[in-house]
């Protein structure tokens, strides 16, 4: 069974550093890979960019999707992941800190497996991120890997 990944798609530089300390807090030791937009998100998906060379059939076991990126917004990252037969059954959790309404029921509608808003208070996030790891990466029963 290879490694367990974890597509971090977060432009925030505080928001990563807490979200990766509350995995291993959790220890949740999975590479985390960070992509800092839409368009690097999608680049890791299609070994573009900065992920040149890496092998496209490594999928992450989970997508943990912020939705207020610049140059193209988690929604329709959300979408793309979801329309690519490759990617379409991947976990993907929407961890923001946007509450709107609007967000949650176009995330859903999206495919999203969950939606998360991150807490204000530092130890309520932390606790957050540490109960979605250890839900994904060690409670649900992945997709059996094709050969």
């Amino acid at each position: 069974m290879k490694p367990k990944r974890i597509l971090l798609v977060e432009d925030s530089a505080d928001d990563e550093l807490l979200i990766t300390r509350s995995l291993k807090k959790s220890r949740i030791l999975n590479e985390v890979v960070v992509a800092r937009d839409g368009p690097d998100a999608l680049d890791f998906f299609e070994g573009k960019g900065e992920f040149a060379g890496r092998d496209v059939n490594e999928l992450p076991s989970l997508v943990l999707l912020d939705l207020k990126l610049p140059r193209l917004g988690g929604l329709e990252v959300l979408k793309q992941i979801r329309a690519n037969e490759r990617t379409r059954l991947i976990p993907v959790v929407i961890l923001t800190s946007s509450d709107e309404e609007e967000d949650i029921i176009d995330g859903r509608a999206l495919g999203s497996n969950s939606y998360v808003r991150k807490p204000v208070d530092f130890e309520e996030f932390s606790e957050a991120v540490q109960q979605i790891g250890l839900y994904w990466l060690l409670l649900d029963e992945p997709l059996p890997e094709k050969e």
